[in-house]
């Protein structure tokens, strides 16, 4: 399995894994213009002065044993909301308090903000289920660390992700029906579908500018906030593990959480090494990420080896894979953190 920037020849395969997400994943839409366009500017940001604005990459997990066929697809977002507006909910606390009759009560509030703007984004996770085995998750969700490692100029400093809020096989969102609908007066899927095609002039009209008393919503709305989907909870318990926190705030759609880590906290960018690449006939050891160190056409696949004195051992399949030669650097993490 090798992961891969993104070519202009993908858009086939992009649109078929876009049809194939289910609602919630609001940064992959089904949408054939969008995505052309998602290629088109990460083909530019390739070739662009490093400017987070500018910096919007996507690469794909291409399976080299089925003729390349396209099975997963993640991206990165240099800085969020810089030509968008970004939107979330901010969970905070409201004390209502009467000394006269003996009244205290805390209630939990959203409110609408803007205060991740600028904020670089993981965002467009997707693994086709057949492949969701053998490491291919952590391959397609890491990979984008040890880019960022490499062209840290390119992101800024506050890294965010905003996990998949929960909904049922429907597409129904607990959340959304018992908040969003009141005032958008339409599905939950096309909310989410408008605006993923970057259509968010409705929030600002139509969301309410004023807190929002979580009191006020049904007990399951409640139940969901900050919460994630059941296929998502692999992804959130390995960003997790890289370093990433809930910090409350949540998805205004599907209140699904937040989470962000500093860039440089990131334990795959933390711990990454650049080292020299041996060719090595057999190789073993723990499971690490390697890539070559190419801004565009950036490859990135897993290795069973260890680090050498005079080097990172790669067997030849590694080393074609990567499109290297023996000699030439590569950077390299343990896949996972040491137990």
């Amino acid at each position: 399995m090798l992961v891969r920037s993104i070519r202009q020849n993908d858009l086939d395969a992009l649109l078929q894994l876009a049809r194939s997400t289910g609602v919630g994943v609001t940064t992959l839409p089904a949408n054939e213009e969008r995505l052309s366009r998602r290629i088109s500017a990460s083909l530019a940001a390739q070739s662009g002065e490093p400017n987070p604005a500018d910096s919007s990459f996507v690469f794909v997990l291409e399976d080299d044993t089925q003729s390349g066929h396209v099975a997963g697809i993640c991206a990165i977002e240099g800085a969020v909301g810089m030509d968008e507006p970004w939107y979330n909910y901010r969970v905070g606390t409201a004390v209502h308090t009467s000394r006269e009759i003996g009244v205290y009560r805390r209630l939990e509030t959203l409110f609408l903000t803007n205060d991740l703007t600028g904020a670089a984004e993981l965002c467009s996770l997707f693994l086709q289920p057949e492949y969701r085995r053998d490491n291919n998750g952590s391959l397609l969700s890491k990979s984008r660390f040890l880019f960022m490692a490499e062209f840290p100029e390119r992101f800024s400093h506050r890294v965010i992700a905003e996990m998949r809020g929960v909904s049922d096989e429907t597409g129904r969102s607990p959340f959304w029906e018992s908040l969003g609908r009141h005032f958008f007066k339409m599905d939950f899927s096309e909310a989410d579908y408008l605006s993923g095609i970057g259509q968010k002039s409705f929030i600002a009209e139509l969301m309410p500018q004023h807190p929002v008393y979580t009191a006020f919503l049904s007990d399951e709305a409640r139940a969901a906030i900050g919460k994630v989907h059941e296929n998502t909870k692999p992804a959130l318990a390995m960003l997790e593990g890289e370093g990433f926190r809930y910090n409350a705030y949540v998805d205004i759609f599907d209140a699904g959480p937040t989470v962000e880590c500093a860039l440089e906290d990131i334990r795959a960018v933390r711990e990454s090494r650049v080292m020299t690449a041996v060719s090595a006939d057999e190789t073993s050891g723990r499971n690490w990420l390697v890539c070559n160190r190419r801004l565009s056409d950036f490859r990135i696949c897993v290795a069973q080896t260890e680090p050498l004195p005079n080097g990172m051992p790669l067997t030849r399949e590694v080393i074609d894979r990567l499109a290297i030669q023996p000699g030439d650097s590569v950077r390299a993490v343990p896949l996972s953190a040491r137990s």
